[in-house]
């Protein structure tokens, strides 16, 4: 099959689960049939996850949309996953995992057939394009089935079970781009109050999260959030005050500490800082 011809019919498939390491994106070794040169990749792996209880203003999708396309690069790995509350599909879910990969370095190049050099090249040079666009359906179908609808918010089970997911495959270095309210919603507790987002005594809600066993394992990740402080239709006082998101934010800063990673920004709506 032809490389274009390949890579068109992929965009059209659904993901699968492989035996292996789930991979959306065509491997360009495997492709050029050059197993024996393959590179190791950079062990950067972003994570992108999508709150579906609160629909993101376009804004806000379009600058995460554009976080993705400059950190993502050669060799790093892209996963996917959205998350609400526990209701028929909308449960969390993996929407997309792929990874780039790594070019041939010059000293290698040179062992390589000049066929096979020329299909990896070939390869590699719309790989990255392809991961993109694959990569962009899915999110935006993911931004899309968002909806205020959904009563409930399950922020702390879901990270916990990403965590999980994260733990079973390595990485030297974790990036997650969390696009959420930060409100939770469950049997936990309520982030609101009286229609409005609730002052919070972070000290005492960290507590509660320990004692419940709701901390995640997020294997070091560095967290930016998007989103923080968003209200729906539904909360009749919009104004929040900055004592109110300084708290929501110590608070979370706390949570991620407790779980393994670390609050690198904090969108109260906007996520203002790129990623590193």
């Amino acid at each position: 099959m032809k490389l274009k011809t390949l890579f068109a019919a992929l965009l059209c498939l659904p993901a699968l689960a492989q035996a292996s390491e789930r991979n959306d994106v065509p491997d360009c070794y495997g492709h050029a049939r050059i197993d024996a040169f393959r590179q190791a990749g950079s062990g950067r792996e972003l994570t992108v996850i999508v709150d579906q209880t609160i629909p993101m203003p376009e804004s806000i999708q379009k600058a995460a949309w554009a976080q993705v396309n400059r950190f993502v690069g050669p060799g790093d790995k892209l996963r996917l996953y959205s998350f609400s509350a526990f209701v028929p599909g909308k449960y969390m879910q993996l929407r997309f995992a792929g990874e780039l990969n790594t070019p041939l370095p010059g000293n290698v190049r040179d062992d390589v057939g000049m066929q096979s050099l020329r299909t990896f090249d070939k390869c590699l040079a719309q790989q990255q394009a392809f991961l993109h666009k694959k990569f962009g359906q899915v999110f935006v179908q993911t931004l899309r089935e968002a909806t205020e609808d959904i009563p409930r918010s399950e922020i702390f089970h879901s990270l916990r079970d990403i965590g999980n997911d994260l733990a079973s495959r390595p990485a030297d270095e974790r990036v997650i781009l969390l696009l959420s309210d930060m409100l939770e919603n469950s049997d936990f507790g309520s982030f609101y109050a009286n229609n409005r987002i609730r002052d919070l005594n972070p000290a005492a809600e960290l507590k509660r999260v320990g004692e419940r066993q709701l901390f995640a394992d997020l294997q070091g990740a560095r967290v930016y959030v998007a989103g923080a402080g968003l209200v729906t239709q539904d909360v009749k006082h919009a104004y929040r005050s900055g004592k109110t998101m300084e708290q929501l934010q110590q608070f979370w800063s706390g949570y991620f500490a407790g779980s393994n990673a670390s609050l690198a920004a904090f969108g109260t709506p906007s996520l203002n800082v790129d990623l590193q």
